[in-house]
């Protein structure tokens, strides 16, 4: 049985973790962290991370970047593998994690979502085709409660294409102040927040007289509640290292 410390276990996405963990055998909560302890769970909740005292094989963060520091440090003390959930982490974060990373195993993803992160594959291979003759753009949407933007994902898929395009391409957010054609070398990333959408990212490959187009909508947060728990599951057999999506989908295939 793995035990798992969930940060973040009262919001949004803790409490759907905690509902759908019931459907795995393998995996048990068995404490949680979070400022708000007002919601009953069928585990004991801190506060504060240091104060917890009950012995668990993997931390699944799923909170707020301003717990960030608490969460690694904790975990290197007490040499416990980490799955990073958390969106909205700041370069020097991200670089931390890799610092931590050589003493722990470390989990990072942008997006939990297994779909999510075929279509980052997919887009890929397809930017190997079509960048010379496709101009592209980024949109995501998300519900208005979200506060970073763009979201992780976005900068995922815009990484992605500029990785498999040799880092040529600049990233464009906002053009009502740019007065001047789009280049050939930009990616156009564009948010939208309204309502109660869980998540959507569509990337756009405008060409001459034709249009391709490679979406992802996430209809519920179980997708992303169910990814950091397979997530748990993996990196609790992972000798110290950084490990995203990629690494564990390599090994469904």
């Amino acid at each position: 049985m793995i035990k798992v410390l969930l940060s973040g276990c009262n919001g949004k996405m803790g409490q759907v973790i905690t509902r759908i963990s019931a459907n795995f055998a393998e995996i048990k909560i068995v404490a949680g962290i979070d400022l708000n302890t007002s919601i009953n769970n069928p585990y004991p909740v801190f506060q504060n991370i240091w104060d917890c005292n009950i012995k668990t094989d993997v931390i699944i963060d799923f909170s707020n970047p301003n717990a960030f520091e608490n969460i690694v440090d904790y975990a290197v003390k007490n040499k416990i593998p980490l799955v990073m959930a958390t969106t909205g982490l700041s370069q020097s974060q991200k670089r931390k994690l890799e610092e931590i990373a050589k003493e722990i195993p470390v989990f990072f993803s942008a997006n939990m979502s297994l779909g999510v992160n075929l279509v980052i594959d997919l887009v890929k291979k397809a930017v190997k085709v079509l960048e010379n003759n496709f101009d592209i753009e980024i949109i995501e949407k998300h519900h208005n409660q979200k506060i970073d933007a763009p979201s992780g994902t976005a900068l995922a898929i815009a990484d992605a294409i500029n990785e498999a395009s040799n880092n040529n391409y600049e990233y464009v957010y906002d053009r009502h102040s740019r007065r001047k054609k789009r280049s050939q070398k930009e990616i156009g990333i564009h948010a939208v927040r309204g309502g109660t959408i869980v998540g959507e990212h569509t990337v756009v490959f405008a060409g001459n007289d034709e249009i391709i187009e490679i979406n992802h909508i996430a209809m519920s947060r179980e997708i992303f509640a169910s990814g950091a728990l397979r997530a748990a599951g993996y990196i609790t057999q992972k000798q110290p290292g950084l490990y995203n999506m990629d690494n564990l989908i390599s090994e469904i295939k």
